[in-house]
């Protein structure tokens, strides 16, 4: 019924194999690249990443003004209590009144984090008149660092579960596949974050991860298929079932891909600043989950056996053994 409908193919015949060797050769060398922009200059304990308060410790704290603020004077008063680096931006929020002002500002309080954030809070009075604080959080070296090895620690372990998930389920190569693909979506989702400066905080390992558990479904459903046509189809070569399986699971992939970026494109237009950095990295994340799951994952499988199936390789050591010991 629905007229545009009609403009989507039912059936597709794209050559995704003949393209991987290109693909692959992208796929190394933007991992390589994002790994460099998330380790260099290798400042701890983050590297190129720019830490949130969780990660790289210190005080976060955000208010709103009545009068729009003048931001060269909140740094001023701020610098003035002796606190290290301290920065401060102003941000818009939903349902703000006119002429209001939201303003966040980050520091390194030093000893005695509780007395100096009071401190600066009655500073900030003085100079903006009327404010409203809505958000106080301080966190302390040691806890950011513990914060720090348990995010990466939560990411490795849920790529090592997804490997032993795909194993039982499939076959070691799928696993291989699967595990390389989350890599691979990791790493240059760690690039997209430094690059662009997006905080890096604990809402951005829970995006990660959510884009692990994306990825992985999608390389699921392309590897099930994949099986049944290997079962299906006896003599066909493995590169045509590998081109089958995806272009007959290719209008579910583009349609779940496309409803969750529409979700979350709304959801980084009005959920305001806290929500923007999470919304953009998982539309990256799963944008690139589509792709990995087709030129990462699938070819991977071509590799293990120099692209023939199991029982073809197996059946050509077998014959190829006796001659050349004769």
């Amino acid at each position: 019924m629905w007229p545009l409908i009609k403009i989507l193919p039912v059936k597709t015949n794209f050559r995704f194999v003949a393209f991987s060797k290109y693909a692959g050769m992208l796929s190394i060398l933007l991992a390589v690249g994002s790994l460099f922009m998330a380790v260099y200059p290798g400042k701890p304990p983050c590297g190129g990443l720019n830490c949130g308060i969780d990660f790289k410790g210190g005080t976060l704290l955000e208010f709103s003004t009545t009068a729009p603020a003048d931001l060269g004077k909140i740094r001023e008063a701020i610098t003035a209590q002796g606190v290290g680096d301290p920065q401060v931006q102003g941000f818009a929020a939903p349902g703000d009144a006119a002429g209001a002002k939201h303003v966040s500002s980050r520091f390194e309080p030093g000893e005695n984090p509780a007395q100096k954030v009071e401190q600066i809070k009655t500073a900030i009075e003085k100079v903006t008149g009327g404010v409203t604080f809505t958000r106080t959080e301080v966190v302390g070296p040691k806890v950011s660092g513990e914060l720090f090895t348990g995010g990466i620690v939560a990411l490795l372990a849920a790529i090592g579960l997804m490997l032993l998930y795909i194993w039982f389920r499939f076959e070691l190569q799928f696993g291989l596949g699967a595990v390389v693909a989350l890599f691979h979506d990791v790493i240059l989702t760690f690039g997209m974050i430094a690059i662009f400066k997006l905080e890096f905080s604990l809402t951005t390992v829970a995006a990660i991860l959510t884009i692990i558990g994306y990825s992985m479904n999608d390389t699921v459903v392309v590897f099930d298929r994949l099986r049944e046509n290997m079962r299906k189809y006896k003599k066909m070569p493995m590169r045509e079932i590998i081109d089958l399986s995806i272009n007959e699971t290719l209008s579910r992939t583009v349609i779940t891909g496309l409803t969750a970026v529409l979700a979350l494109g709304g959801l980084a237009v009005f959920g305001g600043n806290a929500l923007f950095g999470f919304s953009i990295i998982m539309i990256f994340g799963i944008a690139l989950g589509t792709y990995s799951s087709i030129y990462v994952a699938a070819p991977i499988i071509l590799l293990w056996n120099g692209g023939k199936r199991k029982d073809d390789a197996e059946a050509e050591v077998q014959i190829l053994g006796p001659a050349s010991r004769a």
